[in-house]
């Protein structure tokens, strides 16, 4: 395996924290990470990885990959992969896709190992999510931790019901900031996710989630009162409709305390009755 530290000397660059820059620099971690994808006994047939930096890690996912695909925004970097992996893409196993993973077209992967970069990890998520592929992503700890809770804990929120709407989620391990270069203010943890249905029926997806975002924006409320509060997020016109139809006993609670399902059935209600816009 190609060592991480040689790859950033020839790259010629540095980590820059403020452009969110943080290379993996732990041979032991690098090594860990695609034996996560390998635990599920998955198609690790074309692997996907956001934010390949100087390939230490895609180093690593061509060792159990047919075919790899990064996507690298720094222009720098990207060169420096098509450099640096040349033998590799000439025999069609690598793609350096130059670009931003929110905005380029995604390929048909069939599992994905990356270390986010953290700024952008929840938009990220959330569009490799709904591909319903096997993940395994790094993430600030507290974010992995969000994404992993259940409900009634301090830490559940609108990140944990969106994650486990598509997958089950769990926090494999937890990633010191010495594992970094330069090392970064906060600690680091690894989610797989294993892509599954809900054990709940959702007939229009996009207003769940929009749904389950605008309680949680008031989650010391009641959902009695988030609903009437939030219309403007929801896009309900009808909201007092939804508090007539609703169960009373799902009224009281806290959005806090409620579980995917439940938002699920709530949500179906007001799509019946409260008249959401698109």
């Amino acid at each position: 395996m190609r060592d991480p530290d040689a790859l950033i000397a020839r790259a010629g660059v540095r980590g820059d924290p403020d452009r969110d820059q943080h290379f993996l620099v732990d041979d032991r971690v690098l090594d860990r990470l695609p034996t996560y994808l390998e635990d599920l006994e998955v198609d690790t047939s074309h692997l996907l990885e956001i934010g390949g930096g100087t390939g230490a890690l895609t180093d690593r996912l061509l060792a159990i990959a047919d075919e790899v695909t990064v996507i690298e925004r720094d222009r720098t970097l990207a060169a420096f992969l098509e450099e640096e992996f040349r033998a590799e893409i000439d025999a069609g196993r690598l793609t350096v896709i130059e670009g931003d993973a929110l905005e380029v077209d995604l390929p048909d992967f069939t599992a994905s190992v990356s270390n986010l970069p953290y700024g952008v990890s929840s938009e990220v998520t959330f569009r490799l999510l709904p591909e319903g592929r096997p993940l395994v992503l790094m993430f600030q700890q507290e974010f992995a931790e969000r994404m992993v809770a259940e409900s009634g804990t301090s830490e559940y929120g609108r990140l944990s019901v969106s994650t486990q709407h598509y997958a089950d989620v769990e926090l494999v391990e937890s990633i010191p900031k010495e594992a970094f270069s330069p090392a970064p203010a906060v600690q680091s943890a690894v989610i797989r996710a294993e892509p599954r249905d809900p054990d709940y029926e959702v007939d229009n997806e996009e207003f769940f989630l929009r749904f389950v975002k605008a309680l949680f924006t008031q989650r010391r409320k009641t959902i009695r009162n988030a609903i009437r509060n939030t219309a403007h997020i929801s896009r309900l016109e009808a909201p007092e409709a939804v508090v007539e139809a609703a169960d009373d006993d799902i009224l009281q609670k806290r959005a806090d305390a409620m579980a995917p399902a439940e938002f699920a059935a709530l949500a179906q209600v007001a799509l019946e009755v409260g008249e959401p816009t698109t």
